[in-house]
């Protein structure tokens, strides 16, 4: 595909992606953001620890919201990201209820004065997904351009849901695959330029035998 021929089939698969995203009931979306929170707190007991960047929910993806809450009352820190101008790298800021928001792009709230913070790891929202790990987002490029900006990149874990998923976002240069995968299914975990599917954390059927390795070593504090 060309570059042009690419961008029309993205545009074309965000509209049909949002449009059956709209359609989820509340009950669908209860229930499917209810297998993530677990799939994520079994497979990731370090999100405790350091600082949780996560976005606030736009047209029925994942609600971090309520994984936020339980990480912060367990130790952690977290923070949301802020628009600073268009095509450049997001900042972020840090966010518990009581710190003040404001509305930004498409009406996401932001914090509009807390202290700018580097995350130590990110749960990232995929309108769309595919075998690589690559996400579709909403064609802003802002965290692709973010994380390559990043000196330290955080551990990236990608949230979505299973019928989300695509043979191939064709990925372009500057797209950047996620570390972790998490649906409602369970987990999958970046090896090479593939996901593999680790399997549904204590919940029977192909269960991830402990908690999930993390790609690199220096992670929260090890080897530098």
């Amino acid at each position: 595909m060309t570059p042009s021929e690419v961008s029309a089939w993205r545009k074309s698969e965000r509209t049909r992606l949002l449009r059956e995203r709209s359609a989820l009931t509340a009950e669908t979306l209860a229930e499917l953001r209810s297998r993530i929170d677990h799939h994520l707190e079994r497979a990731f007991p370090d999100l405790v620890h350091g600082i949780l960047a996560f976005c606030w929910p736009y047209r029925n993806e994942y609600d971090a919201r309520h994984a936020a809450a339980s990480l912060r009352r367990r130790g952690a820190r977290t923070a949301l990201p802020v628009v600073v101008a268009p095509k450049t790298p997001l900042i972020f800021r840090e966010w518990h209820p009581g710190v003040k928001l404001a509305e930004g792009p498409l009406g996401i709230p932001y914090p509009e004065a807390s202290p700018e913070v580097l995350p130590d790891h990110v749960l990232l929202p995929m309108l769309g997904w595919d075998a690589g790990g690559y996400r579709l987002g909403y064609g802003g490029g802002f965290f692709d351009r973010t994380l390559a900006s990043l000196a330290k990149r955080p551990l990236t874990i990608g949230v979505t849901y299973e019928f989300a998923k695509l043979d191939t976002i064709h990925p372009q240069s500057w797209d950047i695959p996620m570390d972790y995968v998490v649906t409602e299914r369970g987990v999958y975990r970046r090896d090479a330029d593939r996901l593999e599917f680790l399997g549904e954390p204590d919940m029977g059927g192909g269960t991830l035998a402990s908690p999930v390795c993390y790609a690199d070593e220096h992670y929260f504090g090890g080897k530098s």
